[in-house]
């Protein structure tokens, strides 16, 4: 029996309590499952197995109790805002990930519950989409959606990763915004807008260049190539201010984990990054900054340090 709960899973994210109860388990098991934590109890009445919950990331969990949600309201809401990014696989930082967000499809009234937050609005057939089964708003309005609701910061990591995972572009993100001109945050997603660039390839790339912006340190040019005088590919970084002899990248675990090849040692990596570091600075002349996790957030202590080397690089 657990196999045909485990194919539900698989399928719809969740087993319901009547389903479970339709293949055998009464309530006692259901209790006994929860306390032995061979299931997880994702909302009321919805469940998936305990193993896949602890293997899932937060942004799994999201999704997990979106499905959840969105199979108790079948029908009367689509999937919006930030649960609709996390749908379409697009990053999001700094998001409240403990509420489902949908928009309702049958009139009903906006209300926020212990993990649903209901919109109001007005969808039509060109602004909703089925991924996975599941009806949800476009990319190109979950993005604008999410920006009226969501700081400036966490809005732009999200902006940015769906222009550069190609779900949308700027022309459709500026076509869209006048629709969500007259929403409470509206002036946020305009500033949002502006900014985005679908060249950062991270989060981390991303909320450094909102590290630059607030500190009031020049915009940087994203994915700046550098080449030796044969014209070959020395390397890519993630930022430089060629004005002021200043190269920056961001280095992250991820990125570093990204780098390591079968059978290579992390030190291996971090000695190739050096030696790659030396010839970017040989070859251009510029000084480098670096950022790291931490550094995002003390803002005003990274901008103070980057506009120092910007000043002794120039």
């Amino acid at each position: 029996m657990d196999d045909r709960l485990r194919t539900l899973e698989r399928t719809d994210g969740v087993f319901l309590r009547h389903e479970a109860r339709q293949l055998g388990y009464d309530d006692k098991t259901v209790r006994n499952a929860l306390r032995t934590k061979l299931w997880h109890r994702v909302r009321h009445g919805a469940y998936c197995f305990g193993d896949t919950w602890a293997a899932t990331d937060p942004t799994g969990r999201h999704l997990i109790l979106a499905r959840a949600v969105m199979r108790s309201l079948a029908g009367r809401v689509a999937l919006s805002h930030t649960s609709a990014l996390v749908a379409h696989g697009v990053d999001v930082w700094g998001a409240d990930l403990s509420r489902v967000h949908v928009t309702r499809l049958d009139g009903g009234a906006g209300r926020v519950e212990r993990d649903v937050v209901h919109h109001e609005g007005t969808l039509v057939e060109n602004d909703l989409i089925v991924v996975n089964r599941i009806l949800m708003t476009t990319p190109v309005r979950a993005v604008l959606e999410a920006g009226t609701v969501l700081s400036v910061e966490s809005a732009l990591v999200s902006t940015d990763s769906a222009l550069h995972r190609g779900l949308c572009d700027p022309d459709e993100l500026d076509a869209g915004y006048p629709e969500f001109s007259h929403w409470p945050g509206a002036q946020r997603l305009q500033l949002v807008l502006r900014l985005a660039d679908g060249r950062s390839e991270s989060v981390g790339e991303t909320r450094s260049r909102h590290v630059f912006w607030t500190q009031n340190l020049p915009a940087p040019e994203l994915q700046f190539h550098v080449h030796d005088d044969h014209g070959r590919l020395i390397g890519i970084t993630d930022f430089a201010w060629p004005e002021h002899g200043m190269l920056g990248e961001f280095d992250g675990k991820v990125k570093y984990a990204r780098l390591l090849k079968p059978g290579q040692e992390p030190g291996e990596v971090v000695f190739e990054e050096k030696r790659r570091e030396d010839l970017l600075r040989e070859y251009t002349g510029f000084g480098m900054g670096r950022m790291i996790w931490a550094d995002l957030a003390n803002p005003v202590y990274t901008g103070a340090r980057f506009a120092r080397l910007m000043r002794l690089s120039a």
